[in-house]
């Protein structure tokens, strides 16, 4: 029976010693979850061992269920142990993953610039600025008499109708020009003056050449004698800077409430002719709703739209690309 003993024990180091040679080289849960399929799983090392106690004789059971049972709790601790150890690497691999050292630079990022409309903006102010004009702005919620009244503009004028349009309550309104700050301009301010005005103006129009809300700059000029000759060298001046020396204007007789006589003013650019802005000599009614002596004071007065003057310049050919946010239209200019 002792020699039968020893053989029991010297079976059971033999796989024990085996066990943890297995387990210890284990890299991966899943290797070690073979490891315990292999010793303690249904046809595995230590459940054979187990069906054999049948076999075995009565007096010899209990030491031979003894010596098995630990060598079953010895694998399983053996186990437990890798499992934990794997976990704690596995953990340390995650955290060097995630680790950010917060005092190395941040990623470098592309460096936009200015919309479109900004940079031809701040060309047009840069070009009247240098003829003597300054910039003046207002707000854009107006009350209708400066949008309106004061413009020589009544409320019965048919060519009110096509600008009367957003109305906050029935005092305020969305301005549709900018030419109201001319108006609030030439009640603070006595002449002689010259002012350019650019802002935001809004209209109920919408289609490839047209935006409910654009950029607008006007321009005024007023001093004694001005004339037409005036008109047609800013004019002239600001096309040449704008868009090169060889570029023309042309001015066809028009119709603004606000101005008599009034122009539509065509450029000549790239081998075609583009109308491009309004203008005209200040109405007498309009200096006299402002305080001025028409028999004293004569002025000038122009309107452009940033946006059309973007399109000429850049040959762009819907207008309201210029405001879809589309990163593919915009890092082309």
């Amino acid at each position: 029976m002792q020699e039968r003993e020893g053989k029991v024990y010297e079976e059971m180091r033999g796989i024990l010693e085996s066990a943890k040679s297995d387990i210890s080289n284990a890299q991966d849960s899943r290797t070690l979850n073979d490891l315990r399929v292999k010793y303690l799983g249904k046809s595995g090392i230590v459940t054979g061992l187990m069906k054999k106690l049948k076999d075995i004789p009565a007096e010899e059971k209990p030491i031979f269920g003894k010596v098995v049972n630990e060598l079953k709790e010895e694998i399983e601790s053996l186990l437990e142990e890798q499992k934990n150890r794997l976990a704690e690497i596995e953990r340390e691999i995650i955290y060097k993953k995630l680790w950010v050292d917060h005092t190395m630079p941040g990623a470098k990022r592309d460096v936009g610039h200015l919309h479109i409309i900004s940079r031809v903006q701040m060309e047009l102010e840069d070009i009247f600025i240098s003829m003597g004009f300054s910039v003046v702005e207002g707000p854009e919620v107006e009350q209708p008499w400066f949008n309106f009244d004061a413009l020589n503009t009544p409320e019965w004028h048919p060519a009110r109708d096509s600008h009367d349009s957003f109305y906050i309550n029935e005092e305020y309104m969305l301005r549709t020009h900018t030419s109201p700050v001319q108006i609030r301009t030439m009640l603070s301010r006595k002449p002689p003056l010259a002012i350019v005005a650019p802002g935001r103006v809004y209209r109920r129009d919408y289609d490839a050449t047209h935006l409910p809300m654009f950029t607008q700059m006007e321009g005024l000029y007023v001093d004694h004698d001005v004339t037409v000759k005036h008109l047609k060298y800013f004019l002239e001046e600001f096309a040449r800077r704008l868009l090169g020396e060889n570029t023309k204007v042309r001015l066809r007789p028009s119709f603004f409430p606000f101005t008599e006589p009034s122009f539509e003013v065509d450029i000549y650019f790239n081998n075609r002719w583009f109308e491009i802005l309004g203008a005209g000599m200040v109405h007498p009614n309009v200096f006299k709703n402002v305080g001025y002596d028409p028999e004293q004071w004569r002025g000038l007065a122009f309107g452009l739209g940033v946006e059309r003057i973007a399109m000429v310049k850049y040959g762009v050919r819907d207008i309201r690309d210029l405001v879809r946010n589309d990163i593919r239209f915009l890092e082309n200019w």
